[in-house]
């Protein structure tokens, strides 16, 4: 291959053409599968769990906010990236959760890096739940903060390792609901926890949000926590909201200082109008539709309940998130794509992508599956199962 730079003679990411053979030995090779816009597959691959991404309400007012602000939002949230739909989606969805503000970013994944990064200092101290998701342990990373990882879901560690750092600025961070097995955190012993300690709690609500809390105001609502002055949240609106982008939740003090201190927020294109109008739409119609919460957990269970009755073993589902064992990484593979050579997509968690070293294939419910596709789900992961 010509060198268009003279002298260049030496290729410096020949070094990546090892680390593809390595992950290729390994069975870990990702690679990318476009979808049509009109996919025949039956879909419980996708977090699209109130079945909102294609409502031709929410379809509807992305396109007419594209009409009228814009195919993008022309820069940052601080020049000329803030218009009046962000303004108008950032209080209803905090008024929705029950926080005081709320603050609308490009991602959930840049939410909790803001959160991580902005609420902590050189002195802080941050308490980290095992399973947590990788924008949390990226927001982590980049936060000069001294990390503490505690063993998922135990709130005496967190007491623990609190009361081991008297004096500290300390904020806790958990996923409300887990999001390779689909297990709740235990939201109210953290809080306690915490509040007696003089934490801050920081809550990723991305997978309870419309599913979880009355009419889907999410896992903190149903903790009884949301609003509570030393709890923040992040969400994400391409979930449930069927849309794209996220948003910090809490205090309005709070949310204030991330506007002044967070630079995912500061240095980042404001999101697209487009999505803002999608997630906004999605919100009235949660609240006009709060039953879409009640039956994509209806649906969770009773995918549970067959395919455990199958002989499958599942976690039991806290949310929309069906988590079933397989018996190795290569299998979990294999079982995938037969569901998908069958018609069915759904999710494949294998290491490193799951820090307890145990594979499986994921299911996520979705409140606008019929029965009909509930049946056509349960045969298909049935029949495609490796030998148990």
């Amino acid at each position: 291959m010509e060198r268009d730079f003279p002298g260049w003679t030496d290729d410096p990411f020949a070094w990546t053409g090892d680390e593809a053979l390595r992950r290729e030995r390994s069975g870990l090779v990702r690679t990318l599968r476009p979808r049509g816009a009109d996919s025949a597959l039956l879909d419980l691959a996708s977090n699209d769990y109130l079945g909102l991404a294609r409502h031709p309400a929410v379809t509807g007012a992305a396109a007419a906010a594209a009409r009228r602000w814009g195919a993008g939002a022309t820069g940052s949230r601080l020049v000329t990236g803030s218009t009046a739909l962000h303004a108008e989606l950032e209080r209803e969805l905090a008024d929705f959760c029950g926080f005081e503000a709320a603050l609308v970013l490009s991602s959930g994944y840049a939410a909790n890096l803001a959160a991580l990064t902005a609420l902590t200092t050189g002195d802080s101290l941050i308490v980290s739940d095992a399973g947590n998701h990788a924008s949390i342990v990226d927001g982590c990373r980049l936060s000069r903060a001294e990390k503490v990882v505690v063993p998922h879901a135990e709130p005496l560690v967190v007491r623990k390792t609190l009361d081991a750092h008297p004096g500290r600025r300390a904020l806790v961070v958990s996923d409300a609901v887990f999001s390779v097995d689909g297990d709740a955190a235990p939201l109210r012993e953290l809080a306690e926890v915490c509040r007696t300690r003089g934490a801050a709690l920081l809550v990723d609500d991305a997978h309870g949000l419309g599913v979880l809390g009355a009419g889907g105001r999410g896992a903190l609502d149903a903790a009884g926590i949301a609003g509570a002055g030393g709890v923040v949240a992040t969400v994400t609106l391409s979930k449930s909201l069927g849309s794209q982008g996220g948003a910090v939740l809490g205090p309005a003090r709070v949310i204030s200082h991330l506007v002044n201190a967070a630079r995912t927020f500061i240095f980042d294109t404001g999101l697209a109008p487009a999505a803002v109008g999608g997630a906004l739409e999605s919100l009235r119609l949660l609240r006009r539709e709060p039953a879409r919460a009640d039956r994509v957990r209806a649906v969770a269970r009773t995918l549970h309940a067959r395919l455990t009755g199958e002989g499958l073993t599942a976690v039991r589902p806290d949310a929309a998130v069906v988590s079933v064992r397989a018996p190795s990484p290569e299998a979990a593979v294999r079982w995938a794509a037969d569901c998908r050579a069958a018609g069915l997509a759904v999710g494949c968690f294998r290491p490193p992508s799951v820090p307890d070293g145990i594979s499986r294939i994921r299911l996520t419910a979705r409140a606008d599956l019929t029965d009909q596709q509930i049946d056509a789900a349960v045969r298909t992961v049935v029949a495609s199962a490796p030998p148990r």
